[in-house]
């Protein structure tokens, strides 16, 4: 990652002391965890999108400034899986597990709407020991802001939280707020990273997130939840960085879906993952894909391992 990059967004000295930990990002899928994680961070981590699930690893997002150090652990959605697939099951264990030796966790909920997976999110936070503070999030879709007071009050009736926080994490509506009361919150000590560590991820992380989240955008029904990345070759060459990847699906029907007529889908999606990983890295990218097929990796313990799904 470049200098100006690292500049624009963070400044602290690194032996600096001011409130510092790690704060968990829970909820169903689909209620705007990532996207409050990027709307603080200023940089599009976390891959996101309109479809349930699309956040598949824990992932860091480190917001270091003056004032202290926040860790946001972004996780997949707890839910009640449609197939009791592996890949759900991974899903969920990494979800529950996430919630373990943090500061604080916000659970956050989506103004006015709840769902019986809502109610499974409460099931797990009643097993936690931290505070949970609870996020009202997409106020911004509200057509009557008096809705959130009796909204609030059935909050009350769920669950006994810390604190209460109704914002708009796609509009940065309130996100200042609680990122200032977090803060605030969390124990004073020196930083948990060095201020210029954006993730605990790897860029060769990154790099997949990324192609798949291009993945998810085009592709629709079933095919983004049949499909993973994985970077078989990351070579730094004298004027560009070399990344070769493989995207595996499970049926030869979704490897023509994915290519597309005369491979125009798949050249969207390089093209997209390449100016996006190129702004990031701050360097020239060659980016080669190919389509491949793995039939049940999606439901294979093994075979996930051996494509990054570790519960570690």
């Amino acid at each position: 990652m470049n200098d100006s990059i690292i500049d624009h967004f963070f400044g602290a000295p690194q032996d600096a002391e001011g409130h510092c930990g790690y704060v968990a990002l829970a909820g169903r899928p689909n209620v705007g965890k990532s996207t409050l994680m990027n709307q603080v961070l200023g940089v599009p981590l976390s891959i996101v999108s309109h479809k349930p699930q699309t956040t598949r690893h824990r992932i860091a997002g480190i917001h270091s400034t003056d004032k202290g150090q926040i860790v946001f652990i972004d996780m997949p959605g707890i839910h009640i899986p449609e197939k009791q697939q592996a890949i759900n099951r991974y899903l969920n264990r990494i979800a529950t597990a996430s919630l373990q030796d943090v500061d604080i966790v916000c659970f956050l909920c989506e103004a006015g709407r709840w769902t019986a997976e809502d109610d499974l999110v409460l099931e797990r936070l009643q097993q936690v020991d931290t505070p949970v503070w609870c996020v009202i999030n997409k106020i911004d879709r509200l057509d009557d802001r008096s809705q959130l007071l009796p909204f609030i009050e059935t909050l009350r009736d769920r669950f006994q939280f810390a604190e209460y926080f109704p914002l708009s994490a796609k509009k940065g509506e309130g996100v200042p707020e609680w990122e200032q009361a977090l803060l605030e919150h969390l124990p004073f000590g020196k930083p948990l990273y060095d201020p210029e560590q954006l993730t605990d991820r790897s860029e060769r992380f990154l790099a997949a997130e990324f192609i798949r989240e291009q993945l998810t955008v085009r592709l629709h029904r079933e095919i983004p939840y049949q499909l993973t990345v994985e970077i078989q070759q990351w070579e730094r060459k004298s004027s560009h960085l070399h990344i070769a990847a493989v995207i595996w699906v499970q049926r030869d029907s979704q490897k023509k879906i994915v290519i597309g007529k005369q491979g125009q889908v798949l050249k969207q999606v390089g093209q997209a993952a390449r100016l996006r990983l190129e702004k990031m890295l701050g360097e020239k990218i060659f980016l080669q894909l190919w389509v491949k097929v793995k039939q049940g990796w999606a439901d294979d313990e093994r075979a996930l391992r051996q494509l990054g799904y570790e519960d570690s």
